[in-house]
């Protein structure tokens, strides 16, 4: 039996307050904190606690090493999440108490679609590598997306142009948004 030296120790920790560690802050109502082995060493998952008003979105995203579980605490969301196997969006509207599972590595994203949002999206370990779509977008030159697209370089550049940084809660506080 293999044994937790974490628990062991005579420092231990069985509580956290996953309202103190913030992970990424847009603005009042949209914002993430986190509780990970950090912050509870005894915790061998972890989550992030995150709040949403209507019409934000936790933009598309994979995860390279674990599987998320989305909890819906408050207010109502439309999950998004594309099965690499079928080539297919499955697309699900949760309410509170309703779960959504999305797979490692698979392409998903969160929008509200009431104020007041707050859910928990938990992972199956306890520190999950995070590869934003807004990241690989504008990574991408121009020629490639031509090439393999056949996309005109003008109109890309002209597309990814807002994207300046990382977006999480989106969509960029400067970008205009239509309504969906």
């Amino acid at each position: 039996m293999l044994q937790d030296f974490v628990l062991q120790s005579p420092d231990l920790v069985l509580k956290a307050d996953s309202n103190v560690t913030l992970s990424y802050k847009r603005d009042s109502r949209n914002y993430i904190t986190q509780v990970f082995a950090e912050q509870l060493p005894a915790v061998k998952t972890g989550f992030f606690n995150v709040h949403m008003s209507k019409g934000i979105i936790i933009q598309p995203h994979w995860h390279t090493n674990v599987t998320e579980t989305l909890v819906v605490i408050t207010g109502k969301v439309k999950t998004s999440v594309f099965n690499p196997f079928t080539q297919e969006r499955m697309t699900y509207k949760l309410g509170p108490g309703q779960v959504s599972v999305f797979p490692r590595g698979w392409f998903h994203w969160i929008v509200a679609k009431s104020d007041d949002v707050h859910l928990l999206a938990i992972f199956d370990r306890p520190t999950p590598d995070i590869v934003y779509g807004s990241d690989f977008l504008r990574s991408i030159p121009k020629e490639i997306m031509n090439r393999a697209y056949g996309v005109n370089e003008e109109d890309y550049v002209k597309a990814v142009a807002p994207i300046q940084e990382s977006v999480i809660l989106g969509p960029p506080v400067s970008g205009a948004t239509q309504p969906w």
